[in-house]
């Protein structure tokens, strides 16, 4: 629950984390879901296409998809977004992958350009997204066809325990987080934090910070998955880290219609 060892009162201020902008392979598995969303139910030649044309791990590794067009635009409104409100951590946290690099530094260019100057960003690898092992970079469709069982697997396991080969479950991602807020707890109290992660670290701090269950977890990947270049705020409130705003896209809302 709130309020736990991993939480205020002896931890940060604030912690505010920003997931990165929308990045080559998010628009690549937006533009599959959509073919596959529009291709005839028994159709064998988009079946195909679900394997091949639109099987993202041919691409290379994770850690090293950048940003799109959007993606960095997305950034620059997050950086004017803190800036507007004046915020100024005292401490900033980022993801060694590129998507997220990228992003951070945007945010801090933009910040600038209005007089905002943000601390140097720390990589720390504990941000780093979630590991999906022999399924990293592979659309819903392609593991259907190429790992049934775990496709299976997964549904039955549920989100939060299931660790495909090679890689990790969001339990394994909330245990690497459990340390970084202890070790922010001991070295940066009172402090107010600025994280650029991934959709796994923000929706992992939530149910962190704020007790959530497994229905809980399971709920907001079906429900409200978290959203590029989204803002999400927690704040000390009564001695506790409390939800100031979610999923906050509101900033984007120019961006995003174009």
């Amino acid at each position: 629950m709130v309020g736990t060892s991993d939480t205020a009162p002896f931890g940060p201020a604030e912690i505010v984390v920003v997931r990165h902008g929308e990045s080559m392979a998010n628009a690549a598995f937006a533009a599959a879901e959509a073919r596959i969303g529009s291709s005839p139910a028994d159709g064998a030649p988009e079946e195909r296409d679900e394997v091949g044309e639109f099987d993202l791990a041919m691409a290379g590794r994770d850690a090293d998809i950048a940003l799109t067009a959007r993606g960095e635009d997305q950034a620059g409104a997050v950086g004017r977004r803190l800036a507007v409100k004046g915020e100024t951590p005292d401490v900033v946290l980022v993801s060694p992958y590129r998507r997220a690099r990228s992003t951070m530094r945007i945010i801090a260019r933009e910040a600038a350009r209005v007089g905002l100057l943000l601390p140097r960003p720390r990589r720390d690898e504990r941000l780093r997204d979630r590991e999906m092992g022999v399924l990293e970079l592979r659309t819903a469709a392609a593991i259907e066809q190429l790992y049934p069982e775990e496709a299976e697997r997964r549904r039955r396991v549920g989100d939060l325990y299931y660790r495909p080969p090679g890689g990790e479950s969001l339990a394994d991602v909330a245990l690497r987080l459990r340390t970084l807020l202890t070790d922010l707890r001991h070295e940066a109290p009172g402090a107010h934090v600025l994280i650029v992660g991934h959709d796994a670290t923000v929706l992992m701090l939530r149910y962190i910070l704020e007790g959530l269950t497994e229905t809980d977890v399971d709920r907001l990947v079906r429900t409200d998955p978290v959203g590029n270049a989204s803002i999400s705020r927690w704040r000390v409130r009564d001695g506790r880290l409390r939800a100031i705003r979610y999923n906050d896209t509101r900033h984007l809302r120019g961006i995003d219609a174009r």
